[in-house]
């Protein structure tokens, strides 16, 4: 990129933020919007001035906590930089952020062909999904369509569902004695296949989708609305083999991430298909959410709610941005107290927005949240800034303003 127009852009943000904090000082949905202004304009200037040839995609920290570190088009995590910065521009009705969205969502175009693993519908979704609001619709929904279309090719029809990872030599998941491993992750990759069938007409993709999630809310809950976050089933009877974790504290224990992923899933389910029972489940699994007695008062879980060392375990932020994304959208349909979810869902975001978990412009790897975890059992990304915590906030800051209009 030219150097001139990058100071440009990159002064641009920071003027506009300046001039944003100065008019509302006081509101911190505004504050909130000029942080995310600041920092991802720093992380812009980062990728822009990169020599090496290849556009960066910011994922999380390494070792040192502040050095950024970057991900593949590969990586279940590679649209959700993508996916921030057209919130950005919605958030911000800056044009100059068009163009390098652009670029920064077709630098993952490959990944509409990937086949071995789920994570296909977070990577285009996020990126392609949003984008094509604002370009060549015909262009970006070619990809859609093509993206579903893999993820359709993990489809196992005995049993119902979309296996989630594969269970090929060695691996770890083959070492737990997985066949057909799903994970409750796995909900939010529906909403490409639903998104498919609206672009194509071809009902093939909705009915996978109704299928996993159909199966997902018979098998993946318990009687008090929490989830697993692995059944796995042989793909060939659809007869449950094991009810597992892997990323939480234990088997029957409730992974605060699944947990999200469970409320954001089934919301979506009910938008994309009107049946009454997905958005029945959503509330039944957000109101174990929120009437669990770990649950803090600012709204922001422990990484497992039911974690042995509450009130000394590690907080998860990407958990409760996702939470509280999935809360303005309930705001909007046939609930019981709209007005209790908007109220958690805004504390959750005061929360987020104040100096706890917010971080100073330049520091946290130019990520805007800190505080998240990836996987405790894993040993990985473990109070670190993690970029689909960002995604889900942004993603929450405009719901929140479409919702008061």
């Amino acid at each position: 990129m030219n150097k001139t127009l990058l100071t440009s852009i990159v002064f641009g943000l920071f003027a506009i933020g300046a001039a944003a904090q100065q008019k509302l000082p006081s509101q911190w949905e505004e504050k909130a919007v000029d942080n995310a202004r600041q920092q991802m304009g720093l992380q812009i200037k980062a990728i822009e001035s990169d020599q090496s040839g290849r556009v960066l995609n910011p994922v999380t920290v390494k070792a040192d906590r502040n050095t950024t570190a970057y991900c593949r088009y590969d990586d279940w995590r590679s649209g959700f930089f993508p996916g921030s910065m057209w919130y950005l521009y919605e958030l911000t009705g800056d044009e100059s952020l068009v163009p390098l969205a652009r670029k920064y969502t077709e630098a993952i175009s490959e990944a509409q062909f990937l086949t071995w693993h789920h994570d296909i519908g977070f990577i285009i979704n996020c990126s392609f999904g949003n984008g094509r609001r604002h370009v060549d619709r015909d262009e970006y929904e070619k990809v859609i369509v093509q993206a579903a279309r893999s993820l359709c090719s993990r489809f196992r029809p005995g049993a119902g569902v979309i296996q989630s990872w594969n269970v090929d030599g060695n691996s770890w998941q083959a070492q737990r004695g997985w066949i057909c491993p799903v994970i409750i992750d796995n909900m939010m990759n529906l909403e490409l296949l639903f998104e498919a069938t609206e672009i194509t007409g071809d009902s093939t993709y909705y009915n996978v989708a109704v299928s996993h999630a159909d199966r997902t809310m018979a098998e993946h809950f318990r009687p008090d609305g929490s989830c697993y976050h692995v059944i796995d089933y042989d793909p060939e009877s659809g007869k449950v083999l094991h009810r597992n974790t892997a990323q939480g504290y234990a088997d029957e224990s409730a992974w605060s991430r699944g947990q999200s992923w469970a409320v954001y899933g089934f919301t979506v389910c009910y938008r994309k298909t009107g049946d009454r029972k997905y958005l029945d489940q959503a509330v039944a699994t957000l109101s174990f959410m929120k009437n669990h007695a770990s649950l803090p008062s600012d709204g922001i879980p422990y990484w497992d709610m039911d974690a042995p060392g509450i009130p000394d375990e590690p907080r998860d932020v990407s958990s409760a941005a996702v939470l509280a994304s999935s809360l303005y959208e309930l705001c909007g349909y046939s609930v019981e107290n709209p007005k209790e979810y908007r109220q958690l869902a805004d504390r959750i975001m005061m929360s987020l927005a104040s100096d706890e978990y917010t971080a100073k412009p330049g520091e946290n790897g130019r990520f805007i949240l800190m505080h998240s975890v990836g996987s405790i059992p894993h040993k990985s990304e473990i109070d670190v800034p993690l970029n689909y915590a960002d995604y889900y906030y942004l993603e929450a800051l405009l719901r929140r303003r479409n919702l008061d209009k």
